[in-house]
């Protein structure tokens, strides 16, 4: 394997470019699908060389489970400095599933109380909340056999309501209508896992979130014929909304660069296209983070194939 088993661990510094340019320059909708490809695949890489590696270190160790012949010279000449990078990757891949495992179990628990406060509402898919704190996200499908957590619900308190004129209530609810169509959700919390898996796709996470809300932007700029009106709408609940329960939900006033949606909604809609030009900065990126990603993809599946070979021929019989 040599150092190819590490390259995956830092490839992802190639999507570094192209998650900044896709902001400014793709569709958002182009944007939002293309980083969250790129992060998952570079985080499944990285994680697979990691597992490769840690394989090695707890070979090392003492009374551990796993075939004596693991151990033997030739296994630990498969990967540089064996002895110090194995053990460092048992805590580190354990930090990756503990971490990932949260991330989940944070979602899953927020996403399935939201649906439990709203049983007993009528079955629409609007929940209107009596609530003095104003704010308003787009409610996944809960996942359940039953009742109304098996499709997804535009949940939104009265407090914020009240602060909207009516055409920009339209436009609410035709943002978080398209957070719920697009599921965004998933493409959220997608890019929170790889991020939890490996730091480097930090930048990825940051953009997806952003794409994510212009996406929603331009669906409910279509929807209601007015980008002025939805631009307004996204400025007056940014200032007193809350944002939403968790990272992994959308809501119009999530976290982030708020000036920055409202300038695009302030301008032309963005040219759809299903991958830039080549020979743009953002084409060049896109292709540079497409070329890492498949040199990641390669490394991986030639360090397991070549792991699971040195280790079949190290077992004894």
């Amino acid at each position: 394997m040599g150092v190819f088993v590490f390259l995956p661990l830092i490839l992802p510094l190639t999507a570094w470019p192209v998650a900044r340019l896709a902001e400014q320059h793709l569709h958002p909708r182009t944007a939002t699908r293309l980083l969250t490809a790129l992060a998952v695949v570079l985080a499944l890489c990285s994680t697979v060389c990691l597992a490769l590696v840690m394989v090695v270190g707890t070979a090392q160790l003492p009374g551990n489970p796993l075939p004596d012949g693991w151990s033997d010279p030739q296994v630990r000449a498969a990967v540089p400095y064996d002895e110090v990078v194995g053990k460092a990757a048992i805590p580190a891949l354990c930090a990756v599933v503990v971490a990932c495992a949260r991330t989940v179990l944070r979602h899953t628990r927020v996403r399935r109380q939201a649906h439990l406060a709203l049983t007993g509402l009528r079955g629409t898919q609007v929940a209107v909340l009596p609530d003095a704190v104003p704010y308003a996200y787009a409610l996944p499908p809960g996942g359940r056999t039953g009742g109304h957590g098996r499709r997804g619900r535009v949940v939104v308190t009265t407090a914020l309501l009240d602060g909207l004129r009516p055409a920009e209530r339209r436009a609410l609810f035709a943002h978080e209508r398209a957070h719920l169509a697009a599921r965004h959700d998933r493409h959220l919390l997608a890019v929170q896992l790889a991020a939890r898996a490996n730091p480097f796709l930090r930048p990825l996470r940051t953009a997806v979130a952003f794409t994510a809300e212009r996406w929603a932007d331009e669906e409910a700029a279509r929807v209601v014929g007015s980008r002025r009106t939805v631009a307004r709408a996204i400025g007056t609940a940014a200032l007193v909304s809350r944002g939403t329960p968790s990272p992994t939900l959308a809501g119009l006033a999530a976290p982030g660069p708020v000036p920055r949606r409202v300038a695009a909604l302030l301008g032309p809609a963005p040219a759809v296209r299903h991958w830039p030009p080549a020979f743009t900065a953002v084409g060049l990126a896109a292709w540079g983070a497409a070329a890492g990603t498949a040199v990641s993809a390669m490394s991986s599946a030639n360090s397991a194939v070549t792991m699971v070979l040195i280790l079949h021929a190290a077992t004894p019989l």
